[in-house]
């Protein structure tokens, strides 16, 4: 539920430290509730979390959101859209005070045309997100609410993250009138 990647951060801080010109990566800070990257606006930059916690989510036409994902530490943002130059797929929000390393979109290009070991651990945070998204998919497919309610509950405590209602319900994709009914079963 809360994606991190020590080993992606820890790439990125030692590329801020190297870098030659230090407007190729600059640290970049976001209030809690602020948005980072707005669905269907170009962003102007890639970013790597280094601090905090954010939701990536959808917002429909019936102006429903649905959270994809929450992210925080090491995973990066706005690698989609910069590879293919197309506008921001999704919204992101901090959820908490945010801490970035924010990559200006030619650096980020150089970079995995020139760093292997950058492209590949690129690769491998990609592939673990379909690997993440199919399974989470197959999971809503084959389990009860009632199930990806209990399961979320326990993520959160083991986690040791609050999630509000409003979150909670467009992350399993149900309004929050369904939620409480759900909780309340639960009590």
């Amino acid at each position: 539920m809360l994606r991190t990647n020590q080993s992606f951060l820890d790439r990125t801080t030692a590329l801020y430290r190297q870098q030659q010109r230090q407007e190729d990566i600059v640290i970049r800070k976001y209030i809690k509730g602020q948005n980072v990257y707005h669905q269907g606006i170009v962003s102007t930059k890639v970013m790597v979390i280094s601090e905090g916690i954010t939701k990536c989510y959808f917002t429909e036409a019936n102006d429903k959101e649905y959270i994809v994902e929450f992210l925080s530490a090491g995973e990066i943002i706005g690698e989609i859209e910069c590879i293919r130059p197309i506008p921001s797929l999704c919204s992101i929000q901090a959820m908490t005070d945010l801490t970035v390393y924010a990559f200006s979109k030619a650096y980020f290009r150089i970079l995995l045309e020139s760093d292997i070991t950058w492209s590949n651990m690129l690769l491998d945070v990609m592939a673990q997100r379909i690997v993440h998204t199919s399974s989470r998919a197959s999971y809503q497919q084959l389990y009860s609410l009632e199930h990806s309610l209990r399961r979320l509950l326990e993520i959160q405590s083991r986690q040791n993250i609050a999630i509000q209602k409003e979150d909670m319900a467009a992350y399993l994709g149900i309004s929050v009138r369904s939620l409480n009914r759900e909780l309340k079963k639960l009590l």
